[in-house]
C-alpha cells in the first residue's frame, strides 16, 4: 500500500480517512470528525491531527456544525475528490496484484476471512 499511495503523497491512514469520508458523504451527507473516526476505526485524537493536515492541503473542509459548535462537519474538496479517486484506483490495483496468487481460491479465501470476523 505504501508504494501505491506514494505517488499521491498519502499515508495509509490519510487514504483510509479520505476514502471513508468519500463513502460517508455519499451515503449520509457530511459526517462529524467523531463519526468518521468511528467508521474508519481510528483514534479520535489521531484522526483530528490527520484531518488538520489534509485540510492544510485543501483536500477536505472542516466546518463548525451549526447544531453543535464543538463539532466539525467534514467534506471533501474538489481536489480531495480527485485525489481519492486516483488513489482508490491505485489501491484497488495493488490489492488485485497482491491477491492474484490466490487464483481461483480468492473467493474461498475471502469467505474464510469473513468467517473469522
Amino acid at each position: 500500500m505504501r508504494a501505491a499511495l506514494a505517488p499521491h503523497d498519502l499515508t495509509h491512514v490519510q487514504f483510509v480517512l479520505l476514502a471513508s469520508l468519500w463513502w460517508l458523504e455519499g451515503h449520509s451527507g457530511p459526517p462529524s470528525q467523531q463519526r468518521l473516526a468511528e467508521h474508519a476505526g481510528t483514534d479520535p485524537m489521531m484522526t483530528s491531527q490527520v484531518l488538520r493536515k489534509l485540510a492544510d492541503r485543501d483536500l477536505i473542509s472542516r466546518e463548525v456544525d451549526p447544531s453543535d459548535t464543538r463539532a466539525r462537519l467534514l467534506s471533501l474538496t474538489e481536489p480531495g475528490k480527485a485525489l481519492v479517486s486516483r488513489a482508490m484506483k491505485d489501491v484497488e490495483d495493488a490489492d488485485a496484484a497482491y491477491f492474484a496468487g490466490l487464483g481461483s481460491q480468492h473467493q474461498a479465501f475471502v469467505r474464510g476471512l469473513t468467517r473469522l470476523l
